[in-house]
């Protein structure tokens, strides 16, 4: 790996809260067989590491615990935000072994300027944002990129097995599952047939909703009658 992120972590004692605090972030370490440990880190630093590593780059953890300190190497496997201030409420840090390999998601970073967009004004399809891969961690990339200068006209497609990656890594998919193309803008006619079915949809809506309300009305004029007969009783 080119770069190595470290974060300090203090041992969560029992009872204290489960939740964010200030500065400080709520999270567990698990994985490997081996206790789970719950864990305060700091907000600002596991930000900007977050930022960077992008959930894909193995990271050294420092777990302090009173006097003891044990360093892990670890990967993000999950975070939780607030729904409302997009605040970090809870991180999980999973243990890995550098000898053993592991299955995690990267990201693909699509790169350079496709001719089929910029001179035919085609839209860029883009199939797979992310992969499954499996490697050892130290061999694990930040993210793959995708060049997507080679699609020059609309017939040229990227596959997985067009991607420059490391020998090292396998990613699973079939070599030939489309990553990316570009498909070729939409015609006047394309536009109009579309606009036809939208019409064509909402037309069809109209006539169900005005179904059901002639439906209501005959149940009410049904019931009002059965109540008028029943008061002449």
């Amino acid at each position: 790996m080119e770069e190595t992120y470290l974060i300090n972590a203090n041992v969560r004692k029992k009872g204290s809260k489960n939740r964010q605090s200030g500065s400080r972030i709520p999270a567990i370490l698990y994985g490997k067989k081996l206790d789970n440990i719950m864990l305060w880190i700091d907000c600002k630093v596991f930000s900007k590491v977050y930022d960077d590593v992008r959930g894909s780059s193995v990271l050294d953890l420092i777990v302090e615990n009173g006097s003891k300190r044990e360093a892990e190497k670890v990967l993000i496997y999950g975070i939780q935000r607030d729904p409302v201030t997009d605040d970090y409420m809870h991180v999980d840090f999973y243990r890995v072994k550098m000898d053993e390999k592991i299955e995690t998601s990267v990201e693909l970073e699509f790169i350079n300027e496709s001719l089929a967009v910029k001179e035919l004004g085609g839209v860029l399809v883009k199939n797979i944002d992310k992969v499954e891969v499996r490697c050892l961690p130290a061999d694990l990339p930040k993210y793959i990129k995708v060049d997507i200068s080679s699609l020059e006209t609309f017939d040229d497609r990227i596959c997985i097995g067009d991607l420059k990656i490391s020998d090292k890594v396998f990613i699973d998919l079939e070599s030939k599952t489309v990553v990316a193309l570009v498909a070729p803008p939409r015609s006047q006619e394309d536009i109009e047939e579309l606009e036809k079915d939208i019409e064509g949809d909402i037309s069809q809506v109209e006539d169900v909703e005005k179904e059901e309300d002639e439906d209501q009305l005959e149940q009410q004029d049904i019931e009002d009658q059965q109540k008028e007969k029943g008061s002449i009783e």
